[in-house]
């Protein structure tokens, strides 16, 4: 994984492991401060797994399109999209773990969620979120019988449902992750999928304009 980057000067060694320093430390910040909050002390050990899945999912999404779009050092293009595929199953597997334990705890206000009659905000969000996902999953198994550029489209726009959904859902929930690393993750989940955003849009517009 490091070959690459093993073989240049120790300044850039020494500035991808700060990179990945800062983006692993980024993404379990939220994770670290939920399992000290007092509010787990009356959820049952369900629940916690449940919302502990949510929060790791909320972690993925921060790496997601840095991998999508190789920026992260160290890694190949080849390596970087691949773990973003791994990453993306465990996403998938981190919301049914979540929408599961909140079924086992909670069965009539998931219900409400999943049939978007929820009285709350953050229940339709996470619902748009779920759904979001749902459908990422099922159009990569398909993304053979997909034109590149078509699947390309439709994933990055789905992309973009999840991680808007997913933020309000998560910054509307006065929960366990605590207001400021939850919004300190946030902030940093939506920089890097705006600059992915960015790098993807730039070309194509380029590419009209001529």
């Amino acid at each position: 994984m490091w070959t690459s980057c093993c073989n240049r000067s120790d300044p850039a060694v020494m500035r991808a492991a700060a990179i990945w320093a800062s983006v692993i430390a980024i993404a379990l910040m939220p994770i670290v401060v939920a399992t000290q909050s007092p509010l787990l002390a009356w959820r049952d050990t369900i629940y916690i797994i449940g919302g502990f899945a949510g929060i790791i999912g909320m972690a993925i999404l921060l790496l997601q399109p840095l991998l999508a779009d190789g920026v992260l050092p160290g890694l190949t293009t080849l390596q970087s999209r691949r773990v973003h595929r791994w990453l993306g199953g465990g996403l998938l597997a981190a919301v049914i773990v979540h929408v599961s334990g909140l079924w086992i705890t909670s069965p009539p206000d998931v219900v409400d969620v999943l049939l978007f009659r929820s009285p709350t905000p953050f229940g339709l969000w996470g619902a748009i979120a779920m759904w979001g996902v749902f459908l990422a999953a099922g159009l990569a198994v398909m993304r053979r019988r997909l034109r590149p550029q078509v699947w390309r489209n439709l994933h990055l726009s789905l992309a973009v449902v999840i991680v808007v959904a997913t933020l309000l859902h998560a910054v509307l929930i006065e929960g366990a992750m605590g207001q400021w690393s939850k919004t300190a993750l946030a902030v940093c989940i939506v920089f890097a999928t705006g600059f992915v955003l960015w790098r993807r849009v730039k070309p194509a517009a380029r590419r009209v304009q001529r």
